[in-house]
């Protein structure tokens, strides 16, 4: 009997961060479902979602349009004849898994329950399961992980693989002892592991990839001279693995473009690229080093909130945590991943606001154990003291009070202030199929990109139909693809009366 409440003693953080997973898929996918409404929002998404569909049907491109701009679509682009998403194919082809059955909306949500499991593990090898479990459960109430996860954007697979890589590699090369780890038995497995996210982050976001690579890059090299034979074996087979999935991608761009060296970024906006000086950026002298300090301290000021939900505080506990990890490599080489992602996403040219700091959103595990780390430390809970006896149940009051006023007042206004972001929402899409239309040209009359593309999801790709959906370009242009399209039924839908179709233009005075 003793024993087995040893071994539900033993077991119950496992237990308890499953459950917390559970949740987790559960929360996340409602946000999905009733905040975005299971449909795309920005221009990313549209992009994403558009590439995937395309996957789908067992393509990477579309032939063009005869008239592209009739028919534009965010961050898609139309070159030398063909159509084509401006993003990486990494995420687009596993949102496509989904795609296929209509379940898009539900991927992201998976991948939050398993990054929720993976930060356990991870918060559990470097300190112990009860951090690795207030890892989780900040993680899970963190607004910017709740965000990101309901939308159809590719931080959450990045997130998923950065922390699939963190836990393999720190099993492989502990920097503690050994045998606390987990043997030999796998380390055939973690090898492939970690070479397969690393290499697949490298395709879905490789600014991101070079970030979260940086502190393990320098522990490669200390271990190439300081390492036995074994780990030096081990980290050819990772970068084997890595350079396998990296050349992906030229021969993507190749595909698309013709040229392996053409980035597609460079085809939406020529500006689009990384690095320094004119002709980067959105500036007349290009992107800068003072751009680049304005655009992280305002990053980072939305982390303030958008970390943990907790207004101007949210790194509280972070140096606290460094403070507990000063011995412990492992940590450390974890928390690296943070400033790694702040250093090389300086020479992007523009921050990140709308969903938190999501350009550092792979950080969020580092900065979740780190900070559940920082909140053992204070409690005491991390060596016995004698002032551990009042801090305990002080830190852990404060912790619980933390959390609890960001799931009861700021998590409420934050996430569900995104609820019809960019005036976008699934009303105009449901009123459009209620008319039962086919082969019909609908032609959208807005003054914003948001409300024409608020109807994309009607036309192909995104749907099997053969309605088509164009943004108005004023009358001439608008007469010209009527002409085109004869034998379709032809109608105006005007975003400033969504519930009604004009089976001709409205008059200028009615405008």
């Amino acid at each position: 009997m003793r024993r087995s409440g040893s071994i539900v003693k033993r077991n119950l953080p496992d237990f308890l961060a499953i459950l917390l997973a559970i949740i987790g898929f559960i929360v996340t996918a409602r946000v999905s479902d009733d905040i975005f409404e299971s449909i795309p929002h920005i221009e990313d998404e549209f992009a994403i979602l558009w590439q995937a569909e395309v996957m789908v049907n067992g393509e990477i491109t579309m032939e063009s349009p005869r008239d592209p701009k009739a028919f534009l679509v965010p961050f898609v682009v139309d070159y030398e004849g063909q159509r084509f998403g401006k993003y990486l194919p990494g995420w687009p082809a596993a949102l496509s898994l989904g795609a296929r059955f209509d379940l898009h909306w539900l991927i992201n949500p998976l991948f939050a329950a398993l990054s929720i499991w993976l930060v356990y593990r991870i918060g559990s090898t470097i300190i112990n399961p009860w951090v690795g479990l207030v890892s989780a459960g900040l993680m899970l109430s963190s607004p910017m992980f709740l965000m990101l996860s309901g939308t159809l954007m590719s931080h959450n697979f990045s997130l998923f693989l950065t922390a699939t890589f963190s836990l393999a590699w720190l099993k492989l090369f502990p920097l503690r002892s050994r045998h606390e780890y987990g043997g030999k038995r796998h380390e055939g497995l973690l090898i492939v592991l970690a070479g397969l996210s690393m290499g697949l982050l490298v395709i879905t976001r490789p600014l991101t990839a070079l970030g979260v690579s940086i502190p393990f890059i320098l522990h490669a090299l200390y271990l190439l001279v300081r390492g036995d034979h074994g780990m030096r074996r081990h980290l050819v087979g990772i970068c084997a693995v890595v350079i396998l999935l990296a050349g992906l991608l030229p021969i993507w761009q190749a595909a698309l473009t013709g040229d392996a060296r053409i980035n597609p970024y460079t085809l939406w906006w020529s500006y689009d690229r990384v690095g320094f000086g004119p002709g980067i950026g959105v500036t007349e002298n290009g992107h800068s080093l003072a751009i680049a300090l304005d655009n992280a301290s305002f990053s980072l000021r939305a982390g303030q909130h958008d970390l943990f939900g907790w207004p101007y505080i949210s790194w509280l506990f972070l140096p606290f945590g460094l403070l507990a990890l000063r011995r412990n490599r492992d940590g450390l080489l974890l928390f690296g991943i943070f400033p790694g992602l702040v250093l090389v996403y300086a020479a992007y040219w523009i921050g990140s606001w709308l969903f938190g700091p999501r350009y550092y959103y792979e950080a969020l595990p580092a900065l979740a154990v780190t900070s559940a780390a920082g909140a053992a430390w204070i409690g005491g809970f991390l060596a016995e003291t004698p002032s551990a006896r009042w801090r305990r149940p002080l830190t852990v009051g404060v912790l619980a009070v933390l959390m609890l006023g960001n799931v009861v007042f700021y998590l409420p206004g934050r996430v569900g202030g995104m609820r019809g972001l960019y005036n976008i929402s699934s009303d105009p899409i449901a009123f459009i199929k209620q008319q039962e239309l086919e082969e019909a040209l609908v032609i959208v009359h807005s003054e914003h990109w948001m409300e024409y593309a608020n109807l994309l999801l009607l036309a192909p790709p995104f749907s099997d139909s053969d309605l088509l959906i164009s943004w108005s370009r004023g009358e001439t242009k608008d007469a010209e693809l009527e002409a085109h399209y004869e034998d379709y039924k032809v109608f105006h839908f005007y975003a400033d009366d969504p519930r009604k179709l004009y089976s001709t233009p409205r008059s200028p005075t009615a405008e």
